[in-house]
């Protein structure tokens, strides 16, 4: 188990690296770069809040998946279009 000097250093140490790394690609006009870092910092802090406290299964949260088109109107798989012989 981490003390509180060392879950401070932790979060200290991905914030300042994260940020650093989120600033440069602001500057540099790369958006998708600095959303990619934000994306990585907020899975790194997630990672270390789940060393301390796991989440159940069920209230994990799931990475976003888009809706298959067959499964958007019916919640069941479409039916397979006959295939030319």
């Amino acid at each position: 188990m981490m003390t509180k000097d060392q879950l401070a250093n932790e979060l200290k140490r991905i914030a300042t690296a994260q940020i650093s790394d989120i600033t440069r690609a602001v500057k540099e006009g790369q958006k998708s770069i600095a959303l990619n870092e934000v994306r990585d910092m907020a899975h790194r802090l997630n990672l270390l809040a789940d060393a301390f406290h796991p989440r159940p299964a069920a209230q994990a949260q799931p990475i976003a998946q888009p809706i298959a088109p067959s499964l958007a109107q019916s919640g069941e798989p479409a039916a397979e279009a006959p295939r030319a012989a």
